[in-house]
């Protein structure tokens, strides 16, 4: 039987650590968050693999150094509000979540929705909130947010999400079409004003959305 604490200690150790993530937070964060219930039962043994894997809805939980690199560059701090597009599993917004003060999460499909709720509940998360729904217009009635982050990637940035940020506020996001995408960091620098910087290349399922 595996033992899923040693793997998760060393997932954090190889594959985050060791490629330069320094944050504390992050990698205590990253530490303490149990991927294998994040997973499907028969992939449990591979919950700490150092890569994407399938879960219902031909949907996937991501690498876990993309869900850190995320986190990080999000610059999550207590008391900050944050809004995730694509729920999934739930297991990204249990790792924002312990950096964070409030997590307000978008999923379209109502399954994933429901299950990453009860799962979120049963391991105790209060501070997230799960909400089914369309999340190409991010959340208006939460609004406004410390950070956004999508677990989906679009051609082009939704105006909602911008629109949505605090001034100062980041958004880490998939950008470009499917097999050419880069995970970029915006940031509102004034109400009008955004400065957009290229993290590394990423490939995530397509956003959709009714107001894409």
């Amino acid at each position: 039987m595996i033992n899923y604490q040693a793997a998760r200690l060393s997932m954090v150790d190889y594959q985050i650590a060791r490629r330069g993530m320094t944050d504390l937070a992050v990698l205590e964060a990253m530490k303490a968050v149990p991927r294998e219930k994040f997973v499907p039962e028969a992939l449990r043994d591979r919950a700490y693999d150092d890569t994407a894997l399938p879960i219902d809805n031909d949907q996937t939980i991501s690498q876990p150094y993309i869900v850190a690199l995320m986190s990080w560059a999000a610059e999550l701090k207590g008391g900050h509000k944050v809004l995730e597009i694509g729920t999934g599993s739930g297991y990204a917004a249990a790792v924002m979540a312990r950096l964070a003060g409030r997590v307000v999460t978008i999923e379209r499909i109502a399954l994933l929705a429901q299950t990453a709720r009860t799962r979120l509940h049963g391991l105790g998360y209060a501070n997230i909130e799960v909400i089914s729904g369309d999340g190409s217009a991010g959340c208006k009635a939460e609004a406004p947010f410390d950070a956004i982050l999508s677990a989906a990637g679009s051609r082009t940035v939704p105006p909602a999400w911008k629109k949505q940020l605090t001034v100062g506020g980041r958004l880490i996001m998939p950008l470009g079409p499917f097999g050419d995408q880069q995970l970029v960091k915006i940031v509102r620098k004034t109400n009008n004003d955004y400065a957009q910087k290229t993290l590394v290349a990423v490939r995530f399922v397509p956003l959709v959305g009714g107001t894409l």
